[in-house]
């Protein structure tokens, strides 16, 4: 069983991390007051010492611990540490320390010549802050509008002139913050002060000093902390996540350059992934290169087990080139001209970030080209070698039963958040587009279909969920306008003779015979004739879907690679 100390962002995530296993946990709050939707984990609320931790964690048969409590709760950490068991610690992302703000270490070091003060530093600080009142300066908290947090206030001291509520802002000389991560506003406050002309002084978050537990590691990201679960507790998630050919890449590339730029050589590199959060890869080497073998976890990949090497030169500008068993793209309609080597956009932004040097990086994976005869890559053009994708870093197991049972969890959860609409996407691209769409849905009514539309949709119907949206990209549109529910190419492929038949539908006359992917067509179709295309698209799609949901309402909408998102336009009626 894993215990979670929570209350936080972090902890929220993490809760929806292991909430996909679904096996139960236990997921603990001091107060009790944060907002969060549990289907598989147990919440309880309240502080604990070090007596009633130890005797909970007995009594529950507690293995593993995950720390995702606030960077300032310096006596919680301190009590977990004191446990006898390892401990996964989520930490916040920080941005780097902004050299024209005043860093100090605590409240005491507070300057006194401020005529007012703006504290955002919580409910609990109020009484560290006393101390500058009576010098003689002014003091404004800002708190969170609750009632707990009103009456903790007024038990310190504060009176209702001196509390403010976020998100209001009263202007002062200066503004007091906590050094809080990405994930706390840290940026966003510190760009409100600025706006205002306050100075800022901000107090750094703590240092551990305690007594670490023998097991810790870290983790600053949702994949991070399902990775480090799945070597501490493997049995929690029935199946583990492994790592793309991008990541890999990554990963041997940033090794090369540290030993062509410094010498060094280390077991393991720091890789940040697309969504900014940082995983520890382990990387090897040989003669004039460093190499990464690719991890599938428990997807079924042919490519698992390959070494993916890179090789670092010095160069006047960074650049990646292919080498050998790395194909090259032989067709337009991919993210790079045909004659450019098969490592995509996602790969390449990632060893840009991560390689902090002017050199040039030459990607190679020995046995690449045979690998690649029993892939899709002949028939999509790319030729000599395997394609390096990836858009997350991470590859989340793909087991057709095993990935049909996740989906249904991820339902059941979304039904249970209480969310008026659930939202359906094919992966973490098209989910991205549509959050913005959807801002104000919680996290768990967006759920991953995979290529499992039919069998989605089934679930939403069994579960009752009266609103669903579809989001889909236009490769998997075709081929559910097309009548597949389940859209995996090992099951579909592109129809070059429906897609001419849905075109003279939208009265678009234009040559595809030389298309190779779907996606290409947002390039080929006139700009005023794609929404009738879309039209078209939807329509049939719609036809298809919606009988699998009787009593709920269906809205699907169709999403371009830039994000540009597509609904069924009114003079279209929706078909049944």
């Amino acid at each position: 069983m894993i215990l979670v100390f929570g209350g936080t962002t972090e902890g929220r995530r993490a809760a929806e991390v292991l909430e996909e296993a679904g096996s139960p946990f236990f997921y603990s709050t001091k107060t009790g007051e944060q907002d969060i939707s549990l289907h598989y984990g147990q919440r309880i609320d309240g502080a604990m010492d070090a007596e009633a931790m130890r005797s909970f964690c007995k009594e529950h048969e507690i293995r593993l611990i995950v720390d995702a409590a606030h960077p300032f709760a310096s006596q919680l950490h301190q009590t977990i540490a004191e446990m006898v068991l390892p401990v996964i610690r989520y930490e916040r992302i920080y941005p780097p320390r902004d050299e024209d703000i005043t860093w100090i270490d605590d409240y005491s070091q507070v300057p006194t010549d401020i005529h007012t003060l703006l504290a955002t530093t919580g409910v609990q600080s109020i009484s560290k802050l006393k101390w500058l009142e009576a010098k003689g300066v002014k003091v404004v908290y800002r708190i969170l509008n609750r009632e707990s947090s009103i009456v903790l206030a007024h038990q310190q001291g504060a009176t209702d002139k001196q509390l403010c509520f976020f998100p209001d802002v009263v202007k002062a000389d200066a503004v007091l913050m906590k050094e809080s991560g990405l994930s706390g506003g840290f940026l966003e406050k510190v760009e409100e002060a600025r706006k205002l002309g306050m100075k800022i002084y901000a107090i750094k978050r703590p240092q551990s000093t305690q007594k670490e537990p023998s097991l810790l590691c870290t983790c600053d990201g949702p994949h991070g902390l399902r990775r480090a679960v799945e070597k501490l507790l493997p049995e929690f998630f029935p199946l583990h996540s492994g790592l793309t050919t991008g990541t890999c890449a990554t990963a041997a590339a940033i090794a090369a350059t540290a030993r062509l730029t410094k010498g060094e050589t280390p077991a393991e590199v720091p890789v940040i992934l697309p969504d900014g959060e940082t995983i520890n890869v382990a990387v090897g080497y040989g003669d004039g290169y460093a190499y990464c073998i690719k991890e599938a976890g428990d997807d079924p990949d042919v490519t698992n087990g390959i070494e993916v090497r890179a090789r670092a030169q010095l160069s006047d500008q960074f650049e990646i080139v292919g080498g050998e068993g790395v194909g090259r793209f032989t067709l337009p309609g991919f993210d790079y001209p045909p004659g450019e080597a098969a490592i995509n956009k996602g790969p390449r932004e990632m060893m840009r970030k991560n390689v902090d040097a002017e050199v040039r990086i030459t990607i190679s994976i020995p046995q690449g080209e045979e690998i690649a005869r029993r892939t899709f890559n002949p028939r999509l053009g790319i030729e000599g070698g395997i394609s390096i994708i990836g858009v997350s870093g991470i590859v989340k197991p793909f087991s057709e039963e095993a990935f049909i049972d996740s989906i249904r969890k991820c339902m059941t959860v979304a039904k249970a958040s209480g969310a008026d609409r659930v939202v359906i996407n094919s992966g973490a691209k098209s989910e991205r587009f549509l959050k913005s769409l959807y801002p104000n849905l919680p996290q768990q009514a967006f759920v991953q279909y995979g290529n499992y539309i039919g069998e989605t949709l089934r679930m939403a119907a069994d579960l009752q969920i009266p609103n669903i949206t579809l989001g889909v990209m236009l490769g998997k549109a075709v081929k559910l306008a097309a009548g597949h529910l389940d859209t995996h190419s090992r099951k579909t492929t592109m129809d070059l003779d429906f897609i001419r038949q849905m075109l003279k539908e939208a009265g678009v006359n234009i040559d595809i015979s030389d298309i190779t992917l779907a996606r290409e067509l947002w390039d080929r179709i006139p700009a005023g004739e794609i929404q009738p295309f879309c039209n078209v698209v939807i329509t049939r799609c719609l036809n298809l879907c919606q009988p699998l949901l009787p009593q709920g309402q269906l809205v699907i909408l169709l999403i371009d690679d830039d994000g540009t998102i597509y609904s069924l336009s009114q003079e279209h009626p929706q078909g049944r």
